[in-house]
């Protein structure tokens, strides 16, 4: 859940992000994390309440949880890309998907 609740924090799955903003369009508690996550996509905390919300919805309503596994599978063999780092990093990062050409400091 966490890798999902950071693509949708970063807005990087939008068909996923619609089918979550839709759903937890009845749930102001739900919205708030999706809003807090989005507000602040590089930090621990937000992901990792919007992804205790996800949880709770998937076992909820299995027609949700089947849509949402299913617009994550589809969103990863499109092409979607999620790179995530945690904790402390010291020193230069690096995070992509095709590089053509150099990469330079």
């Amino acid at each position: 859940m966490t890798t999902i609740a950071t693509a949708l924090a970063t807005k990087a799955a939008t068909g996923l992000y619609d089918l979550v903003k839709q759903k937890f369009s009845k749930d102001p508690e739900a919205t708030r994390a999706l809003e807090a996550a989005e507000a602040a996509p590089q930090e621990a905390e937000p992901i990792r309440v919007l992804a205790e919300r996800l949880a709770a919805a998937q076992a909820q309503d299995p027609g949700f949880a089947e849509a949402l596994r299913t617009g994550w599978a589809q969103h990863a063999e499109g092409g979607g890309v999620i790179n995530q780092i945690s904790g402390t990093v010291h020193g230069k990062v690096v995070q992509a998907r095709d590089i053509h050409g150099n990469i330079s400091f």
